[in-house]
C-alpha cells in the first residue's frame, strides 16, 4: 500500500522493482487539474513513484490515484462497468450484481475517492470530473442526492467587475425599469452583451427551437459572466408587469423553459431526464444542499447563506430542470411540469415541484438579492447626481469648519450586507411589490449641510 501524506502539496509514493530486481526508476509525476504527464529521472537511493497534488484533491487526481494501485484500479474497473450497465439499460441491477456493486463503491470511495470534489466552471473538465463522481456515487439514482460533488462555494473566486462603474453612465429614464436597466449595463460590457446575444438568438423562436443548445448558451452565459451582471439581470426588484415581463423573458423560456405541447410534462419525467445527465444531476445536488429549508432559522436556509443558493440556482438554468419566475407579476419561481396523472408517486412528484415552488430558503433568498439590488441602484443614483457637496462656512465663523461631503460608492457599498438583507423583517410579497424604500440617509445630510451653509 502507498504511503500518503496530506496537505496541499501532498506527496504518494510507490515502490516498484525494476526487471532486474535489484535497482529501482524513479518517476515523477506531476498532477495538474487538466492534465497528466509522467517524467522519467534517474535514482541514487531507490525508485519512487511521486505523484505531487499541487491542486485541490479533485475526483480527477482521485482517480489517477486510485488507477495506479493495482488493487484499486481493479476495482474501479468493476465499479465503471456497473455504473455504465445501469445508465445503458435504465434497469435496477438484479440482487446479485448490486451486492458486487455496492461493494465495490463501498471500497473504492473509503479509499483515494473520499471527499473528492469537482471545480465549477472548468468546462470539460468538469465534466471528466462529474463523470468519475458518479461513478463513484452510482448508487444514488434517486430524488435525493445526499450532497453536492462541487468545491463549497465560498472556495470560488469572486473577481471584481465594474459593473457598478458602467452602472451610473445609464440615464436616469432607464432606471425606472430595473431589468432594463441590468440589460443596458450587460450591453456596455463587450463579453455580457456577446453571451447574452449568442443565448438569445440561439433560443429564439423566430426559428425551430433547439432546447438543448438553447440550454448549452445558457449555461455558457451563467458560467462565465460575472455575479453582478447575472443576478441584476435574473433578480430585477420590478414594480410593474412590464418589468416583471422582461424578468419572466430573461432566460427566452418559450424554448428553455416552457415545452412546445400545451400540456406540462410530469415532474418525475423531467426528474427522470436530469438524473440520466450528469451536469443536471450534479447541479440539482448542489441546490439540494444550498437551498435545503430551515424551519429553525429566521431566512429559512440551514447555513444561512443566501449567495450560495443563489448560485445554485443559477446553475439549475440550462439543464431539463431549468426553473423560472411563475409569471409576470410573481417573484415565486417554479419548474414547467405538473403532478397530474402520477397515480401512487403523486408524494414523489410533488416533492419535486415543491423544491422549487415552495422553496422557503430560496424564496428568501431571491427577496434579499432583489433588495440589495434595488439599494445599489439607490446609491448609484445618488453618485449620478451629487458627486460631491462642497460647502464652506459662514466667513465670521470662528473655527474656520468647512463641511464636505463626498459621495463615494466604495464607502457605501461596504456599509450593506453582502448576504442576508433584512429590512426590521419584512420583505417583498410574492405579487408585485413596491421597490424598497429610498435611504434619507443621505438626503437628510445635504439638507444638514445646506442649512449650515452661507446664506
Amino acid at each position: 500500500m502507498p504511503e500518503i501524506s496530506t496537505g496541499p502539496h501532498a506527496h504518494v509514493s510507490f515502490h516498484f522493482p525494476s526487471r532486474q530486481g535489484r535497482s529501482f526508476i524513479t518517476i515523477q509525476g506531476h498532477i495538474a487539474a487538466r492534465q497528466k504527464y509522467l517524467r522519467r529521472a534517474p535514482s541514487k537511493a531507490g525508485g519512487l513513484l511521486v505523484l505531487s497534488l499541487d491542486q485541490p484533491h479533485t475526483c480527477i487526481t482521485a482517480e489517477t490515484l486510485c488507477l495506479a494501485e493495482p488493487a484499486c484500479s481493479a476495482t474501479y474497473q468493476t465499479l465503471q462497468n456497473c455504473s455504465q450497465s445501469f445508465s445503458k439499460s435504465g434497469l435496477p441491477l438484479n440482487q446479485e450484481a448490486r451486492n458486487r456493486c455496492l461493494a465495490a463503491e463501498k471500497f473504492v470511495r473509503n479509499s483515494y475517492f473520499q471527499e473528492c470534489k469537482c471545480h465549477r466552471r472548468t468546462r470539460k473538465l468538469e465534466q471528466l470530473c462529474l463523470r468519475i463522481y458518479w461513478t463513484v456515487h452510482f448508487s444514488f439514482d434517486d430524488f435525493h442526492l445526499e450532497v453536492s460533488p462541487y468545491e463549497d462555494t465560498d472556495n470560488e473566486d469572486s473577481s471584481k467587475t465594474n459593473y457598478n462603474k458602467l452602472s451610473t453612465r445609464i440615464s436616469a429614464m432607464d432606471r425606472t425599469n430595473p431589468c432594463l436597466h441590468a440589460t443596458n449595463v450587460c450591453h456596455l460590457n463587450h463579453k455580457c452583451m456577446r453571451l447574452r446575444s449568442l443565448y438569445a438568438q440561439t433560443c429564439s423562436t423566430v426559428t425551430t427551437c433547439d432546447r438543448r443548445k438553447c440550454h448549452r448558451h445558457l449555461r455558457h452565459f451563467f458560467e462565465r459572466i460575472s455575479a453582478d451582471f447575472t443576478k441584476s439581470l435574473l433578480f430585477c426588484p420590478c414594480q410593474d408587469e412590464v418589468c416583471g415581463e422582461r424578468r419572466w423573458n430573461t432566460i427566452v423560456p418559450e424554448c428553455s423553459f416552457q415545452s412546445s405541447s400545451s400540456s406540462k410534462p410530469n415532474c418525475l419525467v423531467l426528474l427522470d431526464s436530469c438524473l440520466k445527465d450528469n451536469i443536471c444531476k450534479s447541479r440539482l445536488a448542489d441546490f439540494q444542499e444550498q437551498c435545503k429549508p430551515s424551519g429553525t432559522s429566521s431566512d429559512g436556509c440551514s447555513p444561512h447563506n443566501h449567495a450560495a443558493c443563489l448560485e445554485a440556482y443559477m446553475g439549475m438554468v440550462g439543464t431539463p430542470m431549468t426553473p423560472n419566475y411563475a409569471s409576470n407579476s410573481s417573484t415565486d419561481v417554479t419548474l414547467w411540469c405538473s403532478c397530474k396523472d402520477s397515480g401512487n408517486q403523486k408524494e414523489d412528484c410533488e416533492q419535486v415541484l415543491s423544491s422549487f415552488a415552495s422553496n422557503r430558503c430560496l424564496r428568501s433568498a431571491i427577496q434579499s438579492q432583489m433588495i440589495l439590488n434595488q439599494r445599489n441602484m439607490e446609491v448609484q443614483e445618488q453618485l449620478q447626481f451629487t458627486p460631491s457637496l462642497n460647502f464652506q462656512g459662514d466667513a465670521t465663523s470662528t473655527d474656520g469648519t468647512v463641511f464636505t461631503s463626498e459621495m463615494r460608492w466604495e464607502a457605501e457599498k461596504s456599509k450593506m450586507q453582502p448576504e442576508v438583507l433584512m429590512q426590521d423583517g419584512r420583505s417583498f410579497p410574492n405579487s408585485v411589490y413596491s421597490g424598497a424604500h429610498l435611504s434619507s440617509l443621505t438626503l437628510t445630510f445635504t439638507l444638514l449641510l445646506l442649512l449650515l451653509g452661507p446664506p
